[in-house]
């Protein structure tokens, strides 16, 4: 059971780190803190990505590389994941300026505070 998980570290570092970032998101009650889970969870997802595209002695997919008998190793999760990190820094950043925006308006992040002002107008 150890020799199982220790040959596939990279998952259990992607279970982790998506049990912290839920846990995290869930039980915070400060927006930012909720938005630091969701990057937790978004950096477990992409951990399982480049996890599940690793080959074992593979080597790039480049012409004139590694020779006919060679295992070539597929880029598209790769370049999935460098997508994803620019969109994940994207809603990272509109998320951050919206909690500012709350922050201006109403002069808390907790979310409970938040809750019971809204009730109230």
């Amino acid at each position: 059971m150890i020799d199982a998980l220790l040959a596939r570290y990279g998952y259990v570092a992607m279970v982790v780190l998506l049990a912290i970032g839920v846990y995290v998101m869930i039980r915070s009650p400060n927006l930012v803190k909720k938005v630091i889970g969701m990057n937790i969870f978004q950096t477990g997802i992409f951990l399982f990505f480049i996890s599940s595209a690793y080959v074992e002695d593979g080597v790039p997919a480049i012409v004139g590389h590694g020779g006919a008998e060679a295992t070539y190793v597929s880029p598209l999760p790769h370049v999935l994941i460098l997508t994803a990190i620019v969109v994940g820094v994207s809603l990272t950043a509109v998320a951050l300026s919206l909690i500012v925006r709350i922050y201006r308006e109403y002069g808390t992040l907790e979310e409970d505070t938040l809750r019971e002002v809204l009730a109230n107008e």
